[in-house]
């Protein structure tokens, strides 16, 4: 009994990150500045919504992932910015999907959540 429990806990673990960054449309930049320009806030928040909520949720409350409604108390935006390219644990990186430019727009918008 026990040790289904951890298998099944293993498994929906395992879910839970592989679905973390996946959008469930073609990875292409949406709602960002592929065509060059800066991003707005409309912008990042539209990034936000197609790329993070599957593991930080619709509200940023978190679920698979951290919790980022207060992330600009925590990182400021060089060090957001560093994450969402690199990557940081089990959060994969987006330096391929995301514009620097998007990464900029996405960082100042989460920087500025105290």
């Amino acid at each position: 009994m026990r040790k289904t429990a951890i298998i099944g806990s293993a498994v929906l673990l395992a879910l839970a990150l592989s679905a973390c960054g996946k959008s469930k449309t073609p990875e292409t930049n949406q709602g960002g500045t592929a065509g060059g320009g800066t991003a707005t806030t409309a912008d990042a928040q539209a990034i936000v919504k197609q790329n993070c909520t599957s593991c930080h949720g619709v509200n940023l409350e978190g679920g698979g992932g951290p919790k980022l409604s207060a992330i600009g108390s925590k990182y400021s935006k060089d060090q957001i910015a560093g994450i969402i390219t690199n990557g940081k644990g089990a959060m994969p990186n987006f330096k391929s999907k995301l514009s620097e430019s998007d990464i900029s727009a996405v960082s100042d918008w989460l920087a500025a959540k105290k």
